[in-house]
């Protein structure tokens, strides 16, 4: 059967959501800063540290995580200041 929805590898990054990681002082400047954006085809990007092995053991019922998916956690500080920039629709 196929899924409904698929992320699409050929969009681009439109804009970030939110503050950058520097702003929000969630970063030392290494390549490892979390980071909320825009893709072009309005579906969203989280980098984030990938917690699948551990938070993915004591999901809630009813949740999984597929595969090709990754459980991904930000700062909290990052999805609240992205959350001026997401629709409400």
């Amino acid at each position: 059967m196929a899924r409904p929805w698929e992320a699409d590898p050929t969009t681009s990054f439109t804009r970030r959501l939110g503050k950058s990681p520097q702003e929000l002082g969630v970063t030392t400047d290494d390549p490892d800063c979390p980071d909320v954006w825009e893709l072009e085809n309005g579906d969203v990007a989280i980098i984030g540290r990938d917690l699948t092995d551990t938070l993915g053991k004591a999901l809630p019922a009813g949740v999984s995580v597929g595969d090709d998916e990754r459980l991904v956690v930000i700062p909290r500080s990052m999805m609240i200041a992205a959350k001026s920039d997401i629709p409400s629709v």
